[in-house]
């Protein structure tokens, strides 16, 4: 019996669809030798829970696949960061990584140690020239007297929310009808003046 690779295959919205990515990458698993396993989804790859993704990588942990083929290393991961991590993962895991667009991700011995090697450095860069933009960005604002974070919430609306859940309301459903966070409505349950 073959060992399994998890084909993942993901795609951003409904108006694409994976099955674009299947042929090429199946052929790819099946001619390294592997037999495949399907994990597709619709779905962002900055999106917090991707649980196609994390299923394929909790089989990965437990020594059911051998392999993860995909199109494009951007459909594991949009950032260079994550991508650097995962591709970490999945080698310390003994799990082999293959993609139709990047054949040098298959390559064995030191060479693929040196490509990793240089995917953590351009990882650091990216992220260290994102917190930059990212710092500028601010400053430029509050130089222009932008009014920085998120805003606050309506006092009323606070008050009215207080009352519903010491009434015997749920805490998150009370939230999400008003329109509130769960966090800023369990801060204020706690505040002294709602004791």
């Amino acid at each position: 019996m073959a060992p399994k690779a998890a084909l993942y295959l993901r795609v951003s919205t409904d108006k694409q669809h994976a099955e674009n990515q299947l042929q090429e990458v199946e052929a790819l698993a099946r001619l390294r030798g592997f037999d495949p396993v399907v994990y597709g989804e619709t779905i962002s790859a900055a999106a917090k829970k991707r649980p196609k993704f994390e299923e394929m990588m909790a089989d990965a942990r437990k020594g059911k696949l051998k392999a993860v083929a995909v199109w494009a290393l951007d459909r594991l991961h949009r950032s260079m960061s994550g991508l650097v991590r995962d591709l970490a993962e999945l080698e310390r895991l003994g799990v082999r990584v293959l993609s139709v667009q990047e054949s040098w991700v298959d390559v064995e011995g030191p060479q693929r140690e040196l490509m990793i090697a240089i995917f953590g450095w351009v990882a650091q860069q990216e992220r260290r020239m994102l917190i930059e933009r990212t710092n500028a960005g601010l400053e430029r604002a509050r130089a222009a007297g932008t009014k920085l974070g998120r805003p606050r919430a309506s006092p009323v609306l606070l008050a009215s929310a207080v009352a519903r859940v010491k009434a015997g309301g749920n805490v998150k459903h009370t939230a999400e009808a008003l329109g509130l966070s769960e966090r800023t409505l369990r801060r204020a349950l706690k505040a002294p003046a709602a004791a």
